[in-house]
């Protein structure tokens, strides 16, 4: 049966994969023939949520999304992904590289993510439509360490994307995620170094039952604050909400009224 489980798991991802390739070709076909494919963005949400139903992640939500936000999270994996496209219509900036994944970079551009290069000057071409598409009350999440970590600390945050929060009519939500429910992180969500995305998806799949949280936390104005102080607060939120100390969070005075939001639900299962 141990090793049962695990085949029955896999044959399951392989099926969902092939589902969002049939899903991903005929939109792709749709858009060559001038459709409008208004129902995108909930297939997608479905989607997310599906895989980490397969995959038997366990979510555990704080807070609640606001509305016209752009979300600041940390960043532990490709995990984050799916676990935060589950709780709502999300788009996702992404590095340029994972256009170029087989099938996942290309089904990430048919789902409406926003690449950029590293080193690149994309992010003043960006903003504007990082912008426009949360006014429209989307939802576009950034990882501003530019890279993963293994969930037990918080690296810098850049500044650069920030300026998205800036523009009227677009809050700042920081976003904690957490996987594991001990005191130590989980050591087998992050995907960090040298990881290769199958021999991760085997980790997770030999390894069902993965608590992750999710933690909303209070949105603010970025309105006329500088892009370095938004940053700053927002990686105080976030270090503070995952129990987690950094200098740069320590040191910085810019971090007033930044708590996890009230409101909580507790899922068995992705939504």
């Amino acid at each position: 049966m141990s090793i049962l489980k695990p085949l029955w798991r896999s044959l399951r991802v392989v099926e969902h994969l092939l589902t969002g390739t049939t899903i991903a070709l005929g939109v792709a076909a749709g858009r060559r023939i001038g459709l409008r494919i208004a129902w995108l963005p909930d297939v997608v949400r479905w989607w997310h949520g599906r895989l980490c139903r397969t995959l038997g992640l366990r979510l555990e939500v704080t807070g609640a999304i606001a509305p016209n936000a752009l979300l600041v999270v940390n960043h532990v994996s490709w995990l984050d992904i799916p676990v935060l496209g589950s709780q709502a219509k999300i788009d996702f900036l992404s590095k340029a590289e994972v256009g170029d994944w087989p099938l996942i970079g290309w089904m990430a551009k048919i789902a409406g993510t926003l690449f950029i290069a590293r080193g690149g000057n994309q992010t003043r071409i960006l903003i504007p439509s990082i912008g426009e598409l949360v006014r429209k009350g989307r939802h576009v999440a950034v990882f501003p360490e530019g890279t993963t970590t293994d969930g037990s600390g918080l690296q810098h945050f850049h500044p650069r994307l920030f300026a998205a929060g800036q523009l009227e009519g677009v809050l700042i939500q920081p976003v904690a995620l957490r996987y594991g429910a001990n005191a130590t992180p989980d050591r087998t969500a992050p995907f960090i170094g040298d990881d290769a995305l199958l021999p991760h998806l085997m980790r997770l799949i030999r390894h069902p039952g993965l608590l992750v949280q999710i933690s909303f936390l209070q949105p603010l104005d970025g309105k006329g604050l500088p892009r370095r102080q938004l940053a700053e607060r927002c990686h105080y939120a976030i270090a503070a909400s995952l129990g987690v100390e950094t200098s740069e969070a320590r040191s910085s005075p810019n971090h007033q009224g930044l708590v996890p939001a009230p409101a909580s639900s507790v899922l068995g299962e992705a939504a």
